[in-house]
């Protein structure tokens, strides 16, 4: 099986069905897999070989998941970017990814001629808008709703196998530049069918999607709901909870996956003016839930399967913890899901006892392929071990387990952050702060945050004395994802250095409050 196969497939059994709601706007399984059909045509047309990469820089929205899906129809591969991703960063990840077609908002069709001259691989671009009218006259950049309209609806002939690639996902790495993970259609069919397994999912679910779908949960929602046959509904934030809420009791949502700042939002408000009774299930992942919100939600919403997880981008998902155990272990993350395996290993390759910390090690055939055009690196995460046959994932995160083998997260091992559930680089933050004039030594940690699960702080030298906290907010903002932005500025005559005269983080991280 392949992911678009998850589309073509639900399209077959309930082509009238509603597929997705994105704003007031509904589309059937029919309609989509029709409209993918003609992007797939306009995409080879336009001269996209089989294992291309198409970047799809959008929100989400009915065009984003016509994109991915008409990408893979048309045997490419598909990289979803974070519609907040501004110009550098995206220019490294198309240079890094050797794009051949982006697709974008027509709000950005000023910077396409400097993206052609900056991206040698780039060959089109696709731009969506609200007509399609606002198109530059050069023979690269075309209206990606006119592509659809002018190329008929034949599904294309495959030319991709199970073990070909089919996305990249962009993740955080320790560097500052991102890294590329690489996931193959098998991976994915993998993936999806093991927690589908676990959640129990049914065409009658219908899943409400706040997360961006540039962020594999967020994405997986997605492939999910196409492949067990229900209903998504596609928002493109958090931003308005209340309205969202509204949107959950009209549509009768049965399934809501969320990330900890979602739901200390949700506690923090008075839903009893909401009828949330239709929902079947909560899940969350991306940052460990704190064991009083796990409390308060079972409490909020308790006729609802509750599932903690653990995952990361590298494997998709690794962790579940079954609701029926969240009384007794409302601080674990769980057990190996479905066909899988997971460990505790030292750093002597030897599996540690119950209640020992150690590095958490997975195997499986969700385990992706390593990091695109980075061998090193995946040499690094991507290793064989004395405890199983081939190459497993070793996560870079320090876990211990109890005597019956659930798994409880205990912190990263490097500087990676997680805010927001997203991964953060301190480097590439760092990065921007060198380049506001008057700052000459930065560093960035987590702090640790009930809500965020860590916030983000900068530590700074100047010397600038009229540099303030908000001159260096309003550079990262122009500068950085808003998940990146720091939520603290610390000034500082000096900043800690280790023996080799480098910034001390751990220092740093020890006193950050």
């Amino acid at each position: 099986m392949l992911i678009h196969d998850f589309l073509i497939n639900s399209a077959r059994k309930y082509p009238t069905k509603t597929a997705l709601v994105c704003g007031e706007k509904r589309y059937s399984y029919g309609v989509i897999d029709s409209s993918t059909n003609k992007l797939a045509q306009a995409l080879i047309n336009l001269g996209l070989q089989p294992n291309d990469r198409v970047v799809i820089h959008l929100p989400n929205s009915f065009e984003a998941v016509l994109s991915i899906f008409g990408t893979l129809k048309a045997s490419g591969v598909f990289v979803c970017i974070n519609s907040t991703t501004k110009k550098d960063k995206l220019i490294y990840i198309l240079n890094n990814c050797e794009a051949s077609v982006l697709i974008t908002t027509e709000k950005n069709a000023k910077n396409c001629e400097h993206l052609f001259q900056s991206v040698p691989s780039l060959k089109n671009v696709l731009l969506v808008g609200k007509d399609g009218s606002r198109i530059t006259q050069s023979e690269k950049i075309f209206s990606f709703a006119e592509q659809i309209r002018n190329f008929p609806d034949i599904p294309v002939e495959n030319k991709v196998t199970e073990e070909d690639l089919a996305c990249l996902i962009y993740t955080s790495g320790s560097t500052g530049e991102p890294k590329g993970v690489i996931g193959g259609h098998d991976n994915v069919v993998f993936a999806t069918g093991s927690i589908i397994k676990y959640l129990g999912n049914n065409p009658d679910d219908i899943v409400l999607n706040v997360l961006p779908l540039s962020f594999d949960y967020g994405l997986y929602q997605l492939l999910m709901t196409f492949r067990f046959g229900g209903t998504l509904v596609l928002e493109r934030s958090f931003s308005y909870p209340a309205s969202i809420l509204k949107k959950m009791e009209k549509e009768k949502v049965t399934g809501f996956p969320g990330v900890p700042t979602v739901f200390a939002m949700l506690l923090q408000m008075n839903l009893d003016s909401f009828d949330l009774s239709s929902l079947r299930y909560i899940t969350n992942t991306a940052a460990a839930l704190p064991t009083d919100h796990i409390l308060a939600l079972k409490k909020t919403f308790h006729w609802v399967k509750i599932y903690s997880m653990y995952g990361l981008t590298e494997c998709k998902r690794a962790l579940y913890l079954p609701p029926d155990q969240l009384d007794r272990r409302p601080g674990s993350v769980g057990i190996p899901i479905p066909g899988t395996r997971a460990w505790i290993e030292d750093e002597h390759g030897n599996k540690v006892g119950p209640h020992e910390v150690g590095e958490l090690v997975v195997s499986g055939p969700h385990v992706m392929r390593g990091y695109w055009k980075d061998e090193e690196t995946t040499k690094m995460y991507y290793r064989k071990s004395p405890n199983s046959d081939g190459i497993v994932l070793y996560t870079g995160d320090l876990f211990k387990a109890d005597e019956d083998g659930f798994f409880f997260f205990v912190s990263r091992k490097d500087d990676i952050i997680k805010s927001r559930g997203e991964k953060v680089s301190p480097k590439e933050i760092e990065n921007v702060l060198y380049s506001i004039n008057g700052i000459i030594e930065a560093a960035v940690v987590g702090v640790p945050d009930r809500i965020l699960g860590q916030a983000i702080k900068a530590y700074v030298v100047s010397n600038n004395e009229l540099l303030n906290e908000k001159d260096i907010l309003k550079v990262c903002k122009s500068k950085l994802e808003d998940y990146m932005v720091p939520q603290f500025v610390e000034f500082r005559k000096k900043l800690p250095k280790t023996s080799t005269g480098k910034i001390d983080r751990k220092v740093l991280s020890a006193t950050a409050h």
